[in-house]
């Protein structure tokens, strides 16, 4: 072991690895670029008996593979000899640990076999041919998503994966052929994983571009399988998982506009299959030209869509490539990323939902994703997982940081006087859901909707959908124009703050329970956000609530007023429950702006009947020329004093009238808490309307 006792080394085996990987990095050196060697193996015979756990390899394999980085290497090669528990002796096994598509290391355990080193074949020449181009075989990506459950040992849950294509009679049936025997541009199958959740297999159709037919071109071949294969998810009542990489509509000097009949039948199916509740979730694994981009954006980008879209750094979306673009007189950048990538274009605009370093990530947001969002065809809800986190826990312990300690110095009216003070609504949610699972959180880069926070999360064991609204101020970024805010307002929600929230609405109707954790004062009103549609799509969240099928749980945790009461109010939907925090405030107005637009007559009343302006008109109205001036600034000082004493009074009278406790006695909250029982009750709320729904919907 090594010495702090953390982990075991094998140092004469590493010894032997590392100068093996550094003589081929010597070697690699040494060529042109072009000219680089892929697919090299490095065989190692290990002597001593290996008499060592799984979880010990697993952790040697952890710790050694990033020195293999950049090396092209096809796999490490292990013999070794591993004591046989029944017999007493030793048993010849072969270690396998390959990278297929970069997506992480597979170790798969095998017999030593007598054959001799097959030359390369087919298969392995497209993979090598693809990588010297930086692109991944799509059926790489097929092996590294489905390891086999009793030799693989991977990152990824076990899988498998059936083909699909057309038989004779042109129906789309499973097929039985090796890796690689695709005769369109496009491979259809069905992809299961089997997890702890789901034992008996979460299914997917599955849709993966083979860049290396013609880039991925799309004609009828390609378009007949892709709307087949929707077909087959719509009949399967599964998603589909749609491995991205096109260059767009075939153009060749034997087909035409057919092919672009044959994209707008499948931009026409994927129209009807997302507005039935079909979810169609993408990958952008490479460059996508034209058709694809308006696929992907049909399917994961409309208000109504509820699939995800999840990018990488060599990820694009454009219309037009870079150099028909500029040849044709367009406006370009200086690659296709500069015109639809993630960092400057699809992710701030929040068209593209998450972004991933990699393959190997990207298909971990996936599976995280499908940890909240999968339901197995025939269940109305996604399964629910053990969780160590206590349903009865106090939220009010949970750190927060900054100006309060603790997240129950934000519902104190000791050290939060009037909920006025900002606070950070994401360590509230943290709070709130199960710590012993991860949250996912989407949209995060989109630009001007930082005040609406989204999350996919547990709550109980149960997966939902949970929103918050920003509770501080936050810094602008790009260009501010002179009629709008300067920054982002807290509780307050902008026009991009509010696409975002009715999305997310409409993404998790119909699938799972959703959570607001709201401190909302209204719409902003500015010029700028009028001018950027803030009332369609504050309408959109209205709609969004009205329309959505599952449960709602609203809790208000500071201030709930104006515009936002509307849209959120349980007038809109018959199985919402409206919970606040003992001290919140809900009204149509706070009490502040009440008092200074609504009743400025009775506070300037008050003002002038106060013993300190009459005291003052009193001693202008005796004093002579030269002390005229000196009062008036006086009176205007004492004005200014006065005015600001009624204000507060008048909206502490306001507040007092329209009390929480009144909005719980009209109707408009259905239950008021102390703040230690927030977590307990959002659970329990969670259950009662699932409880309701399937009742519902009987």
């Amino acid at each position: 072991k090594s010495p702090d006792g953390q982990s075991v080394q094998l140092p004469e085996f590493e010894h032997v690895l590392h100068n093996a990987l550094s003589s081929i990095r010597a070697r690699l050196s040494d060529l042109q670029p072009g000219k680089r060697l892929y697919w090299n193996r490095i065989v190692i015979n290990l002597w001593p008996p290996m008499d060592l756990p799984e979880p010990v390899v697993r952790q040697i394999q952890r710790r050694l593979a990033p020195a293999t980085a950049g090396l092209a290497l096809e796999k490490v090669v292990v013999r070794a000899k591993v004591p046989v528990p029944e017999t007493g002796g030793l048993r010849e096994t072969i270690l396998e640990f390959s990278n297929p598509a970069n997506g992480g290391v597979v170790v798969r355990r095998c017999a030593p076999g007598m054959h001799k080193i097959r030359s390369m074949s087919e298969y392995t020449r497209k993979v090598v041919r693809l990588r010297r181009r930086g692109i991944i075989y799509p059926y790489e990506l097929i092996r590294m998503l489905t390891p086999e459950k009793d030799s693989d040992q991977s990152e990824y849950p076990p899988g498998d994966f059936v083909e699909y294509d057309f038989d004779s009679a042109g129906k789309l049936v499973p097929v039985e052929r090796e890796y690689g025997g695709n005769t369109a541009n496009i491979i259809v199958g069905i992809l299961t994983n089997y997890t702890a959740k789901y034992p008996e297999g979460m299914q997917r159709v599955a849709l993966l571009s083979d860049p290396g037919k013609a880039l991925g071109a799309l004609a009828a071949p390609e378009c007949r399988r892709i709307h087949a294969g929707i077909d087959l998810a719509e009949k399967m009542q599964v998603p589909v998982e749609w491995f991205a990489i096109s260059a767009g509509a075939k153009i060749s000097m034997d087909s035409g506009t057919e092919n672009m009949d044959w994209i707008s039948r499948v931009l026409r199916r994927l129209i009807t299959f997302t507005q039935n509740g079909g979810e169609v979730n993408i990958i952008v694994a490479g460059i996508n030209v034209g058709a694809q981009p308006y696929w992907n954006a049909e399917a994961t980008m409309l208000m109504h869509t509820r699939g995800i879209l999840i990018m990488m750094p060599e990820s694009a979306m454009v219309l037009t490539g870079k150099q028909a673009l500029e040849y044709s007189g367009g406006v370009a950048a200086e690659d296709n990323q500069g015109i639809g990538g993630y960092e400057r274009v699809m992710g701030p605009n929040g068209q593209a939902q998450y972004f991933a370093k990699n393959i190997a990530e990207a298909c971990r947001i996936l599976l995280n994703y499908y940890d909240h969002a999968y339901r197995m065809p025939g269940e109305r809800f996604p399964r629910p997982v053990k969780t160590t986190d206590s349903f009865e826990r106090d939220v009010c312990e949970f750190p927060h940081g900054g100006e309060f300690e603790r997240v129950g110095d934000v519902f104190s009216d000791v050290t939060n006087p009037g909920r006025k003070k900002p606070f950070d609504i994401r360590q509230v949610m943290r709070a709130c859901k199960d710590l012993d699972h991860p949250h996912l959180e989407r949209w995060f880069a989109m630009q001007d909707a930082e005040v609406a926070v989204v999350w996919d999360a547990h709550l109980g064991g149960q997966p939902v959908c949970m929103l918050g609204i920003e509770s501080r101020p936050m810094e602008r970024t790009g260009y501010v124009p002179a009629d709008g805010p300067k920054q982002w307002t807290g509780g307050t929600l902008f026009p991009q703050a509010s696409r975002k929230v009715a999305r997310a609405i409409n993404a998790a109707s119909g699938n799972r329970p959703l959570v607001v954790i709201a401190n909302l004062s209204g719409f902003d009103g500015s010029p700028e956000s009028l001018r950027n549609w803030q009332l369609e799509y504050g309408a959109e969240i209205g709609r969004a609530v009205v329309n959505f099928r599952g449960p709602i749980i609203f809790a208000v945790v500071s201030r709930y007023h104006g515009g936002a009461f509307v849209v959120f109010s349980n007038a809109l939907h018959d199985n919402m429950e409206v919970i606040a925090l003992e001290g919140t405030y809900a009204s149509v107005i706070g009490g502040a702006p009440a008092a200074a637009v609504v009743f400025a007559r009775e506070v300037k009343k008050r003002v002038l009947a106060d013993a300190r302006m009459q005291e003052i008109e009193a001693n202008i109205a005796a004093a002579g020329p030269a002390e005229i001036a000196a009062l008036k600034d006086a009176r205007e000082r004492i004005y200014q004093a006065v005015y600001s004493e009624k204000l507060g009074e008048v909206a502490d009278e306001f507040d007092a009238v329209h009390s929480v406790q009144r909005a719980e006695k009209v109707g408009s909250v259905d239950k008021i808490i102390p703040p230690q029982r927030l977590r307990p009750y959002l659970i329990e709320a969670v259950q009662r309307g699932m409880k309701k729904t399937l009742a519902m919907e009987k």
